[in-house]
């Protein structure tokens, strides 16, 4: 902590030493740097808007982050915002830099700010850097009688759905809690967290029970399917076995026959099927 107090107190002390730059001496520096690529000219520009740094990183000082930390992840976003930065455009190196170096504090933030990673899309960004203001500016107006029609409003604002809101209010109203951190209870002082954790998915025993008879059934009615004709196997596959199914009409015309031929065929196709899977596996005559 005395490190992390001194570090800041040096660091506030350069900045305010760091001279402003005028107008043409900022351009000239910029130009130095974007042409020649002169080493000086960068410490130059980049001590002098030092100020603007540690102004934007004092704005994320809320979120138990160390204050050096955020100002040093600023730097590294003034010195991308020198890099790209083109001084023939005629815009102030401040204006430019300070989407930068907001965006360097921003990234640092959300990868530091929790062990569990989120905002990895801008809306979610957005979400967690301005719910709690946009919360407080509604919570003013006292519109509101509960918290869904809130989460309907703040989701509009940013542009997220109110599922988004609710899950990053739950997340910024609560610190992050180990899974295998206890449970307080007498009852069960050894339980932790991931004890009391429902999966969803079936049990191992269950999934491969599935898997091996449905690779039984496959290999049964493949076989089935031998004692089919040409013309009895097409229409199955294209009526039975086919996500699109066909009609009895476009059988027809492709087999040029009646549609009602088609479906007396359909028939006797399955009861020749039937037939096959009770000869072969005669324990499934009550699930036909």
């Amino acid at each position: 902590m005395a490190q992390q107090e001194y570090a800041s107190k040096t660091l506030l002390k350069a900045a305010r030493n760091a001279p402003y730059l005028e107008r043409d001496e900022e351009h000239d520096l910029a130009l130095k740097w974007s042409e020649k690529q002169d080493q000086q000219a960068l410490h130059k520009l980049a001590a002098a808007h030092m100020r603007l740094v540690i102004a934007i990183a004092a704005k994320f000082r809320h979120y138990g982050l160390a204050i050096p930390d955020l100002v040093q992840e600023g730097h590294v976003g003034l010195l991308e915002a020198a890099v790209r930065f083109d001084p023939h455009r005629g815009v102030r190196f401040s204006t430019y830099a300070t989407w930068w170096i907001r965006a360097s504090i921003q990234d640092y933030v959300l990868r530091n700010w929790s062990i569990v990673r989120g905002g990895t899309s801008s809306g979610q960004k957005s979400l967690f850097f301005n719910l709690r203001r946009l919360r407080a500016k509604i919570s003013t107006n006292g519109k509101h009688t509960n918290s869904q029609e809130m989460y309907r409003e703040l989701a509009e604002a940013i542009g997220v759905s109110p599922k988004d809101v609710a899950t990053m209010d739950a997340r910024l109203g609560g610190p992050d809690i180990s899974l295998n951190s206890p449970v307080a209870s007498d009852d069960e002082a050894s339980a932790e967290q991931q004890d009391f954790l429902r999966c969803e998915a079936p049990l191992p025993d269950v999934t491969v029970a599935k898997l091996i008879d449905g690779e039984r059934r496959s290999a049964s009615l493949k076989s089935a399917l031998e004692v089919l004709n040409e013309r009895e196997l097409k229409i199955v596959n294209q009526r039975r076995l086919s996500d699109e199914g066909a009609t009895l009409e476009q059988l027809g015309g492709e087999l040029g026959i009646s549609k009602e031929r088609v479906r007396q065929l359909e028939s006797r196709a399955l009861e020749k099927i039937k037939s096959a899977l009770l000869t072969q596996t005669p324990q499934i005559r009550h699930f036909l």
